[in-house]
């Protein structure tokens, strides 16, 4: 199966599966074939092709994903306001996490402990 998301303004908002049948080739060749089939259809604006397996362009993308044109990535929405993007197009916290089952409080923008459960 060949994935398609299409890209509005940055962001993946909508997705769509194609058979191999219709492909037919592996990417890269098939993102034309996919592209040219789901506008025969009647879907217009950009699509792009996304690896479920991880295979190119880092990630498969899901809806509300932003896509990285330089970089041909598709980047996963933002976790929490203080985390930055780093060179490997993955979020990082402001402190490394630490061992154990913590969880991120953005009020405090730390790493906390996960309450025992009684």
């Amino acid at each position: 199966m060949a994935h398609f998301v299409q890209i509005t303004n940055g962001t993946v908002t909508n997705g769509m599966v194609i058979s191999n049948d219709v492909v037919g080739v592996d990417y890269p060749a098939s993102e034309p074939v996919g592209q040219t089939f789901i506008a025969q259809h009647g879907y217009e604006g950009q699509w792009l092709q996304t690896s479920y397996n991880n295979n190119f362009r880092k990630q498969y993308a899901g809806i509300g994903f932003t896509y990285d044109f330089d970089a041909d990535v598709f980047i996963v929405p933002q976790p929490y306001p203080s985390w930055s993007l780093d060179s490997n197009y993955d979020w990082q916290a402001p402190t490394p996490k630490p061992e154990g089952f913590v969880y991120w409080d953005e009020e405090s923008l730390s790493w906390l402990p996960i309450p025992e459960a009684e």
